[in-house]
């Protein structure tokens, strides 16, 4: 299925939410805040919005992320930006296409689309979101920590080596000219981003337990001589080359290995951009 609009793909509206900081300061909501969680004295504060065992639409997602930047572009006119924002959840299965994204990368016919197809503003081209990826949006003023992209997307990809290497003894990498997370030959994360007045939005994909069988029906993020891989994969192939299963991983189901990744994900953002994560309720599960 896709949707149109003024050509082949979709754009969606913003949809309007409640202010998440409103959300998080009311008392008549329950507040989900982990125990080990600071106040955000030490470093600077991250609203976190966890969904990561949820399906989560494409389009809502998305323009949640818009309205949050608009009001986060807002606060800062008013000197009144005290917190960024991550988003973590999973999608149902959808493509989706950058801004300059090439149609030659997509493989079948836009009219008669597997799954939703939608063009977005982030950067990068086309791309496969669905169950057993992790998916984070971080939404961060780049001015409290630093204003470089390359800086920025070199983060981002540190946060999947870390989560790799910590979790699963898998030794990842970077590729030159190249943006997202390689081990050997194949992609494992996916990365793109868009930055509005130094805040950011859109992010990074990673395949846990992924159905890669969707990838086939496109070039993924334009590049032909590569494939793509999942950490499932991975354990799977590390089992049968060795007779035995990853270390601490042989037993390990899809539920638990997303639970694991989610997990390190987290506690690695917060490493790599020295944030405190408050937990909150999303308006997305609420609504």
């Amino acid at each position: 299925m896709v949707v149109f609009t003024n050509s082949m793909f979709c754009s969606i509206p913003t949809w309007k939410l409640g202010n998440p900081s409103k959300i998080k300061h009311n008392s008549s909501t329950a507040i989900l805040k982990s125990p080990t969680l600071t106040s955000c004295q030490a470093k600077r504060c991250c609203d976190c919005y966890d969904m990561y065992k949820e399906l989560v639409p494409y389009a809502k997602a998305w323009s949640w992320q818009k309205t949050i930047v608009d009001e986060r572009k807002a606060q800062i006119e008013r000197d009144e930006d005290l917190a960024d924002t991550l988003i973590v959840l999973q999608h149902q299965p959808v493509y989706t296409l950058g801004t300059g994204s090439s149609e030659e990368n997509i493989l079948f016919d836009v009219k008669n689309a597997p799954f939703e197809l939608y063009r977005t503003e982030r950067g990068g081209e086309v791309t496969y979101h669905g169950p057993g990826q992790l998916v984070m949006y971080p939404i961060i003023n780049l001015r409290y920590h630093k204003m470089d992209l390359h800086w920025y997307l070199r983060s981002l990809e540190e946060v999947i080596i870390r989560v790799l290497s910590s979790s699963f003894s898998i030794e990842a990498s970077r590729i030159d000219g190249l943006t997202g997370v390689w081990v050997g030959g194949r992609k494992l994360a996916a990365i793109g981003i868009r930055v509005s007045h130094w805040v950011t939005y859109h992010g990074l994909a990673l395949n846990v337990t992924t159905d890669l069988s969707p990838f086939q029906q496109i070039v993924p993020c334009g590049i032909r001589d590569r494939q793509v891989g999942s950490i499932k994969g991975l354990l799977k192939e590390h089992s049968h080359s060795n007779g035995r299963g990853t270390e601490n991983h042989q037993d390990i189901d899809d539920v638990q290995l997303i639970d694991i990744t989610h997990k390190s994900l987290v506690k690695e953002f917060c490493e790599v951009f020295q944030v405190d994560l408050q937990c909150n309720p999303s308006p997305l599960l609420i609504s």
